[in-house]
Order: C-alpha cells, then structure tokens, then sequence
C-alpha cells in the first residue's frame, strides 16, 4: 500500500495553490520519502505535494538519470513547442497529446538548501512543467479545449474516478 493516497480530480486539494516552503525540518524529509515510495509504486516519474494532500510548493521526480526533489520551483524561460502524450496519475486512465514548450529553464531550492537551476528540453521540461501545474492547482485537463473536456469529464464520471489497476503499457507516459 502507498504511504500516501494520490487524489484524483475532483479533490479540491488539486484546485489548490501550495504556500511556498519555508523550512525544511524531519517531517519534510520523511513526507519526501514517502513521496518517492508513492511515486513508484504508482509507476509515475513526478509526484507534486498537493497529489498527496499537501498544500506547498515542491515535487519529486525520478527520469533517466536525474532523481530529486525541487521546492519553489519557478520556470524562469521556456522556448518552442512540443506536443507529446500526456496522462496524469490524478486523472486516472487518461491521456490527450497536449502542446507545451519544448524547453524550459527552472529553478527552485533542493532539500540542503541549495540553488537548483536545470535547462530540460522535452520529456524532462514537460514533466517540470506538469508538476508545477500541479503546484498552482492546474490539472491536465484544464489544456484541453471545452470538447475535450467535456468528453473527459464524461469518461470520468463513467469510471467513478477509479485509478487504473494495471500498470503502464510498454511506452505509456503516466505524469503524475
């Protein structure tokens, strides 16, 4: 079992902005462990703190060889566009090719203290640009036009807002 519940749509806590963080104490770091735990065993690459009821500004990630943790983190450029697959471990089941540009440059705090500053071009960029939605009480469905939506809310309602039980097809990009 998940040390934490990953909301799904329709929890106001994912309709929330996250205060920013301001101290880094034991809680913290344990409730990021707990994260991670959660993260993988849903098979995501990110978890943003409101996914598990938190209201504060930081994620988890875990893609290719980068594994961390960015609290306040803030896109201060991006470039281009990109349209890629896109599902979401809080809109279960799911997916839409959503545009969002190709690259990006963030920073944010990491749990030490220290200035984070990453250039990420695709997978990566989107994946920091999702999770910061998360941080500002955005949802993937809020990228999708009113037919879309409409459709998705739909399919949604059908499903009872249940999570998928079977794991990611081979390929099958879930973002939390």
């Amino acid at each position: 079992m998940n040390p934490h519940e990953i909301r799904i749509i329709g929890d106001p806590v994912l309709r929330t902005i996250g205060d920013p963080v301001d101290n880094v104490d034991g809680a913290l770091v344990q409730l990021v462990d707990n994260m991670f735990e959660t993260m993988y065993e849903a098979a995501g690459i990110g978890l943003a703190a409101p996914q598990v009821g938190v209201q504060k500004q930081f994620f988890v990630y875990d893609h290719g060889d980068e594994v961390g943790v960015i609290l306040n983190p803030k896109i201060v450029e991006s470039d281009g566009e990109w349209v890629f697959e896109e599902g979401c471990l809080s809109v279960p089941g799911l997916s839409w090719e959503i545009t969002r540009p190709k690259t990006i440059h963030l920073v944010g705090i990491d749990l030490e203290g220290n200035e984070v500053s990453k250039e990420a071009d695709e997978i990566e960029a989107r994946l920091f640009q999702h999770e910061i939605d998360h941080l500002n009480g955005v949802l993937l469905i809020d990228h999708l036009d009113d037919e879309q939506r409409k459709e998705a809310l739909g399919t949604l309602r059908k499903m009872n807002f249940q999570r998928p039980s079977s794991p990611p097809a081979p390929g099958e990009l879930r973002l939390p």
